[in-house]
């Protein structure tokens, strides 16, 4: 719910950012609900809000149980705002596992699709299990009876595992009746069976969980197994470092990677039938509040489903393939710098194909007059074409420098690999700055043209990361301007150098000028509205917490400035309070593709001004990052991204949610039949249909 912040009679009502983030995940849930959307594609959306409630806890959700286990009463934290948030997650949580039980269940079955529990299962399947039981999961199961010298073990993060009563006594005559069965991360969550001699057609799976527990009793031999359940425990996992005070970040990371599986318990999933003995156990064990235990009626672990989606595959229940076109701004077959001479390039994707970037990049590898290539690194993923490429380079006796982002989260030991992978071949490895995350996406060439040098550059909303630039929506953007290159190059070095940044010329970099240049443009619309002008800001970005920048935005709108913000995920603005917000309307957008595009649009007056950035805008991207935002000039380029990445997604019809003066999304107007942004683009950018020219 809204949550005042008292300033005065006029104050503005902020949303809780923690409810926003669940809203969010009830929203890409919506994917699974619809019967228009493929069944492997359901399922798909549904592991998608379980793999996102995993961050969530493991990031958010851990003050708020420090302060419900200190009884704190107010505060930012408190019991209260605990017990808010877990009855949003046991909520969200009832819909996905109902959603799996009443609809996708049985729609896979009229598909010939089951996952066969121990009742279902035939005398000749049992025996399949049972030999399939002894020969792959028997052999990495450690049974640990628990008693004064077997205290409770230390269980993983999200990890599964079995809680066990038992009846009668061990093998040295004493009544220890409780045992924890530690399952293997090495072990398939869904196994694929035979089908049945003389059944028709069908594709048959056991999950390991059913394995396992069909066989617990033969891992207590001459013990009765009386109660049992599955268990999945969460842990909070954000490692924080001082800065400050360690010698070596990557050494004290790399040691912090190894104790993340172990940090604080922030919630306990367990089976619906768990008896209240084994539960209140457990949460004891864990030191858990009663509200942080999640009774599940399936797998504890819904994430693991999406392998279902891998053996399955069948085309019939999945998207039609989508192939990215090559960048319709470059001619193939042509140097890419040579047309980078002539123009910018702007591509879209994943409309447009990611190829152009690693064109780009390969050239300047290849070209024997390249002399220097720097890029930062966020998320590239363990098996980078990228990396391969600049390691390539320096083989090639090419200068790379290159700025690896220690701290991206859950990317830190892909990101230290590379970093060590690098250093080992002579690449200038740089960490960025202390106290910072380096998040802007950045990559530059510098090529000997006779006698002078010469850059080019690329910039992007996203990471380079081939996997996710299928997946995600983001500008690319490629240039050879030298006031934007010159740019780039002073950024390169004040990271390497930690002096102080140059005066530049048309990027805007954070945590120096980004904030402030936003808040200026969104006065500037202020004004113009105050003065009669037409004033206009539409702003797409993935969050929007900063609360300078949503006071600034308010008052624009209050001055009569006409307020549209496209925000996918977490937004504490609310829009249309009658007094506060009229002016300013919200709307979230959840497709096929991630939407990840920041674009910044301000029109005071006669002045038009369109920026492209890394950064969202939360108070963690303006003051504790390094972000990028750098303007689109090209009149051409500039329409384009208005065309495409606004005005098509402000005319959603279809996957559109909008925000209400109550703080409650509602869905568009026409979800089966109307207008979605996404799919205009891939009409606009795909194959042409059979019969057309």
């Amino acid at each position: 719910m809204p949550a005042l912040h008292p300033d005065g009679a006029a104050a503005p009502v902020f949303l809780d950012r923690d409810h926003s983030i669940l809203a969010f995940n009830e929203r890409v849930l919506d994917w699974a609900v619809r019967d228009d959307v493929p069944l492997l594609e359901r399922l798909r959306y549904l592991c998608i809000v379980s793999s996102n409630l995993d961050e969530f806890f493991e990031v958010r959700a851990a003050p708020h149980i420090t302060a419900a286990q200190k009884g704190e009463t107010q505060g930012r934290y408190s019991t209260t705002t605990f017990e808010a948030m877990a009855a949003q997650v046991h909520a969200l949580v009832d819909r996905q596992y109902a959603l799996y039980n009443d609809a996708l269940v049985p729609a896979f079955a009229r598909h010939g699709i089951r996952i066969l529990g121990h009742g279902e299962r035939s005398p000749e399947q049992r025996r399949w299990v049972r030999d399939y039981f002894v020969r792959e999961v028997r052999p990495l199961l450690i049974p640990v009876g628990l008693d004064p010298a077997h205290p409770f073990p230390q269980v993983a993060n999200k990890s599964l595992n079995f809680i066990v009563r038992l009846k009668g006594r061990d093998a040295f005559g004493r009544e220890n009746e409780i045992a924890i069965v530690k399952v293997s991360r090495a072990l398939p969550r869904l196994v694929r069976m035979p089908a049945r001699r003389g059944a028709r057609a069908s594709l048959l799976f056991v999950s390991l969980s059913s394995i396992i527990r069909a066989h617990l009793h033969e891992l207590f031999p001459g013990r009765e197994v009386t109660e049992f359940s599955q268990f999945r425990v969460t842990r909070h996992s954000d490692l924080a470092l001082d800065e400050e005070d360690v010698r070596n970040l990557r050494t004290a990371l790399r040691q912090g990677l190894q104790h993340r599986h172990y940090g604080q318990a922030v919630r306990l999933e367990v089976s619906s039938g768990c008896s209240q003995f084994l539960s209140d156990f457990l949460l004891a064990q864990f030191a858990l509040p009663a509200a942080a235990l999640y009774r599940v009626q399936g797998p504890v672990n819904l994430v693991r489903l999406t392998q279902l989606v891998d053996l399955v595959n069948d085309p019939q229940l999945l998207f039609p393939p989508w192939r990215s076109a090559w960048p319709r701004q470059l001619k193939p077959g042509v140097s890419v710098m040579e047309q980078l001479r002539q123009r910018d390039v702007l591509i879209h994707q994943p409309f447009e194909s990611f190829d152009g970037v690693l064109a780009f990049l390969r050239e300047a590898v290849n070209d024997p007059d390249v002399v220097f290539i720097k890029q930062t690194i966020y998320r590239t993923g363990s098996d980078s074409e990228l990396m391969h490429l600049l390691t390539e380079a320096v083989r090639r006796g090419k200068e790379v420098m290159a700025v690896v982002e220690l701290k991206a989260r859950f990317d830190e030991e892909a990101n230290i690999n590379w970093a060590e992978t690098l250093e080992a071949i002579g690449v200038q490895v740089v960490y960025g700055v202390v106290g910072l995350k380096t998040h802007a996406k950045m990559l530059l060439v510098t090529r000997r043209e006779g006698r002078r040098l010469r850059r080019y550059g690329h910039l992007s909303t996203g990471n380079y990361n081939v996997r996710t630039a299928r997946l995600y929506t983001d500008l690319s953007y490629l240039t050879a301007d030298e006031d934007v290159t010159a740019d780039m190059d002073g950024v390169f070095n004040h990271l390497a150098s930690q002096n102080r940044p140059p005066r530049l010329r048309r990027l805007l970099l954070a945590p120096f000028h980004l904030h402030r240049r936003m808040l200026e443009k969104i006065e500037q619309a202020g004004q113009a509205a105050s003065r009669g002008e037409d004033a206009r800001i539409v702003a797409k970005m993935n969050a929007l917490t900063d609360e300078a920048l949503m006071r600034a935005l308010i008052l624009a709108g209050q001055r009569g400035a006409r307020i549209d913000l496209i925000v996918r995920g977490a937004c504490m603005l609310a829009a249309q309070v009658p007094g506060v917000t009229d002016n300013i309307r919200v709307r979230s957008v959840i497709g096929r593709f991630l939407e990840h595009t920041r674009v910044f649009y301000f029109r005071a007056g006669q002045d038009e001004d369109l920026y492209l950035s890394s950064a969202d805008w939360m108070n963690r991207n303006m003051m504790r990052r390094v972000e990028l935002a750098w303007p689109v000039t090209d009149p051409a380029l500039r329409q384009q991204i208005v065309d495409e990445c606004l005005v098509a997604y402000l005319h959603d019809d279809r996957d559109a949610w909008t925000l209400n003066a109550q703080g409650c999304y509602d869905r568009a107007p026409h979800p089966i039949d109307g207008h979605g942004a996404q799919d205009a683009l891939m009409r606009r950018y795909g194959p042409p249909e059979p019969g057309t020219a």
